[in-house]
């Protein structure tokens, strides 16, 4: 008797004893698992529903292709990146003290998953249109964060530069730059902490 691949996949969950995860979120964490492992340009729909142990039925309920389900993780990979950095500053902080918890708060969850990060900012714009929407729709929520976070009081206080739109853009277009040519080269991502710190506080430094 053949077993609708749908069971198997609710099986395996509670068969584990823990609150299941969504199966979108498995076939998400299934995606990034074959990113590390072989790259997203050599990820087959195989290999996402091998990590999340789940079946190809499962999968096409939740996503129309690889590239849909691509988006859809770096849309999450990017919500999280936003909300790691802003949890890490302290805004009772002095204000250089708050520029080193946001980049290393940054290297640090950059260094979790180098090769989605690097999939992000090279991959990416392959997909079209779609694909630069994504990369928009992220730089313009980190943009959106640094300056919130640049013009709290004690930055105020200190008399630091106002952080406009366009220099948000430069600070963090030069630190995805420079992750991305960091992890090609086989370097460690920790390596970026000092000079972002550097590039930042030059930035934003009390006239």
């Amino acid at each position: 008797m053949t077993t609708d691949p749908a069971l198997i996949d609710v099986a395996t969950v509670v068969d584990t004893g823990h609150e299941p995860a969504s199966f979108r979120e498995r076939l998400l964490e299934g995606l990034a698992a074959s990113i590390e492992e072989r790259g997203y340009r050599d990820t087959k729909i195989a290999d996402i529903v091998r990590h999340a142990r789940t079946s190809r039925r499962t999968f096409y309920a939740e996503f129309a292709s690889k590239d849909e389900c691509f988006v859809a993780l770096l849309a999450a990979t990017n919500e999280r990146l936003r909300l790691t950095i802003t949890e890490a500053v302290n805004p009772a902080a002095p204000w250089d003290r708050q520029i080193r918890q946001a980049v290393e708060a940054y290297v640090e969850s950059v260094a979790s998953e180098p090769a989605i990060t690097l999939s992000w900012i090279r991959e990416l714009p392959a997909l079209g249109t779609v694909g630069r929407q994504v990369q928009r729709d992220a730089m313009d929520s980190l943009t959106d964060m640094l300056m919130l976070l640049a013009g709290n009081d004690e930055f105020r206080r200190a008399g630091t530069r106002p952080v406009s739109g366009p220099i948000a853009l430069i600070l963090l277009g030069g630190l995805r730059e420079l992750t991305a040519t960091i992890v090609e080269d086989g370097g460690d991502v920790h390596d970026l902490t000092e000079v972002g710190i550097q590039a930042a506080t030059a930035l934003l430094a009390p006239l």
